[in-house]
C-alpha cells in the first residue's frame, strides 16, 4: 500500500491539484462564499481522474501484482490527504480574515467559524461518497460522476445557507464569529469529522465492489 500510495502522488496527482491548495488564500476575500475554494478541491479530484483515464492510468495499475481493492484504496487515502491538507491550510487563512473584519463578518454566507468547517467536512463527505462509487463502475465515465457529485454538493450547499440565510435561532447560533460562541461549535466541527471519516470508509467499501466488477 506504501508502494502504491508514493505512485498515486508521484504519477496520478494533477498539476491544478498543487495549485489550488493556494486558493486557500481565497478566505481572505471580503464576504465571499467559503465553500467556494473547496468546489475547486472537488474539481481538482475530477482533474486526477480524468489524467487517469485518459493516460491509462487505471489499466497500468491494475497490471500491477496489487489486488484491485488496494488500486481502490491508494487513490482513496490520496484524496483523503488531499482534502486534510487543503482544510489545514484554509484554517490560518480563516483566522485572519476574521481578524481583518471582526465586526463584519462574511456577507455572503456562513462566518468562517467552527461550525462552518464542520460543514466542510460534510461538504467533501457528499461529494466522495457520490464521486467516487459511480466513477469505479466503470473506470471511464468521470464525466458523469462529476456532474452527479456537483448536484450533490450544490444541493449540500443550498441546504446549509440556507440555515444561515433564513433567520431562525439557527442562524444565530451559526453566523458569528463571537469566540463565546464558537466553543459551542465544536460538536458541529466533530460531528462533521465523523461523518468525514465514515463515509471515507463507506465510499471506498462501494468503490472497491464496484470496481471489482469492472472488466479492464
Amino acid at each position: 500500500m506504501k508502494n502504491l500510495l508514493y505512485k498515486e502522488f508521484k504519477l496520478a496527482v494533477h498539476p491544478t491539484t498543487y495549485i489550488f491548495l493556494a486558493l486557500c488564500a481565497m478566505m481572505l476575500i471580503p464576504s465571499y462564499p467559503g465553500y467556494a475554494e473547496f468546489m475547486y478541491v472537488c474539481l481538482s479530484i475530477f482533474f486526477v481522474f480524468l489524467a487517469g483515464r485518459e493516460n491509462k492510468d487505471v489499466f497500468y495499475t491494475v497490471l500491477l501484482p496489487v489486488r484491485k481493492r488496494d488500486v481502490v484504496k491508494a487513490r482513496c487515502l490520496m484524496i483523503a490527504i488531499i482534502e486534510l491538507v487543503q482544510i489545514g491550510l484554509s484554517v490560518p487563512f480563516a483566522i485572519l480574515s476574521n481578524r481583518i473584519s471582526p465586526d463584519h463578518g462574511n456577507m455572503a454566507g456562513i462566518d468562517l467559524n467552527v461550525a462552518f468547517f464542520g460543514f466542510v467536512f460534510g461538504f467533501l463527505s457528499v461529494f466522495n461518497i457520490v464521486f467516487f462509487p459511480i466513477f469505479y463502475r466503470t473506470a471511464q465515465k468521470v464525466g458523469l460522476a462529476l456532474a452527479f457529485g456537483g448536484t450533490a454538493i450544490l444541493l449540500y450547499y443550498a441546504l446549509v445557507e440556507m440555515l444561515v440565510w433564513i433567520p431562525s435561532p439557527i442562524s444565530t447560533f451559526l453566523d458569528t464569529n463571537s469566540t463565546d460562541m464558537m466553543v459551542k461549535h465544536l460538536p458541529i466541527l466533530l460531528a462533521g469529522i465523523l461523518i468525514w471519516i465514515f463515509t471515507w470508509i463507506l465510499t471506498y467499501r462501494r468503490s472497491a465492489t464496484n470496481f471489482e466488477k469492472v472488466d479492464i
